[in-house]
Order: C-alpha cells, then sequence, then structure tokens
C-alpha cells in the first residue's frame, strides 16, 4: 500500500502527517530565525554607545568615567556620570573594562533617577521602563519628556 494515497486523475496528495510535518519545520526555523536577529543585527545604538575607559590603577580599585553631563534640557537641570571601577592589580587591559559594571548616576533638579543598565549595554530608567536608550544623556532627556512637569518623587529612604 502506497503512503500517499492517489488522486482520481492519477496524481499523489500529500498525507496530513506530511503536511503538518512540514508546518512545524517552517515555524520552527522562522521563529528561531525571529529570536536570533537582534543578537545578529549590528544597527547604529551599538556605534552610538560610548566605550567605558580605562584608568590606571592603585589601591583598592581605580574609577574612569565613560560618561559625564550636566545641562538644562527643557527648563529642568539634569546630571548624570557613568563611572567604570576597575578592580586593583587588574592589568591594563580594555577587557577588564568592558567587563566592569558602570556605576550610573543621574539627578533631574537634583533628585535621583534609577537608572538600569540592560545586558545590550543601554540603559532604561524606572520613568521610561518600556524603552532602552543608548547613553545615560538620552535616558535623562526621555525621562523629563515623560515627566512633564512632574517631579521625581524624593528616594524610599527619605518618604515618611
Amino acid at each position: 500500500m502506497s503512503p500517499i494515497p492517489a488522486k482520481p486523475g492519477g496524481t499523489r496528495v500529500p498525507s496530513r502527517r506530511t503536511v503538518l510535518r512540514g508546518a512545524f519545520t517552517v515555524t520552527v526555523v522562522t521563529g528561531t530565525a525571529g529570536a536570533l536577529l537582534p543578537l545578529l543585527d549590528s544597527g547604529p545604538a551599538a556605534e552610538a554607545r560610548p566605550a567605558p575607559v580605562p584608568g590606571p590603577g592603585s589601591g583598592s580599585g581605580s574609577r574612569a568615567t565613560a560618561e559625564e553631563f550636566a545641562e538644562m534640557y527643557r527648563g529642568r537641570e539634569i546630571r548624570g556620570t557613568a563611572t567604570v571601577v576597575v578592580p586593583a592589580g587588574a592589568p591594563d587591559d580594555d577587557r577588564v573594562a568592558v567587563a566592569a559594571e558602570p556605576v550610573t548616576e543621574i539627578r533631574i533638579d537634583g533628585r535621583p533617577l534609577h537608572v538600569m543598565r540592560r545586558a545590550d549595554g543601554t540603559y532604561l530608567s524606572d520613568v521610561r521602563h518600556y524603552e532602552s536608550y543608548p547613553t545615560l544623556l538620552e535616558t535623562a532627556r526621555a525621562a523629563v519628556d515623560e515627566l512633564g512637569t512632574a517631579r521625581l518623587a524624593p528616594p524610599a529612604a527619605h518618604r515618611m
């Protein structure tokens, strides 16, 4: 008996199992490609990101400022720094500075804005937590845009 039944006209029709197997394979390949595309895509965000700067080290660790800014934006004073802490005794190598986690700080009108760094090197804040930005300055400006005339709440330790 033939696995593919013949039509009255003499052509063969694929079985239901063969059609479903082909559809499943196409779905898996498409899903995998869609999941891997952001990892392989080298867009302009990677080029716009400032590289951490290694600093001369001694003592308990050395610090190098990778990004620093202070400006008035839409009537708000924004200040920010990203400082990379390189372990003491580490070789003077760019790989160590890139692997080190930067300490970030942004203040809007003197109040701190919580900023987190994503695995791809971009930043996101509590105010704009659904979108990431390549630099701290762009993150601070987006937070000011979102806040409008509202002020940041004081840190939780100072609330009563």
